[in-house]
């Protein structure tokens, strides 16, 4: 139960830094690690969809999630690989 608690905490904590730090990234023509820190987030925005989904029948909001994963890992591909 205690696990459980602080993965809630630091995905509260993680979702708004790394989240709005990609966007930032972005929006100041850091487009590159923009992507890398919007991924970083993607953990939590699973899990935290995931749960929402579990718990609430959020179901949407789990498959919006899961899309956006896959569209940020091939902007980071796009721009770390090609």
């Amino acid at each position: 139960m205690k696990n459980k608690k602080m993965l809630n905490s630091l995905t509260q904590f993680a979702l708004p830094v790394l989240t709005l730090g990609g966007q930032f990234a972005i929006a100041i023509k850091f487009p590159k690690y923009g992507l890398l820190l919007a991924l970083a987030s993607q953990p939590f925005w699973l899990y935290s969809s995931w749960k929402a989904y579990r718990e609430a029948g959020q179901i949407g909001i789990f498959i919006n999630t899961v899309f956006f994963c896959l569209i940020t890992l091939f902007g980071v591909v796009n721009y770390w690989v090609f």
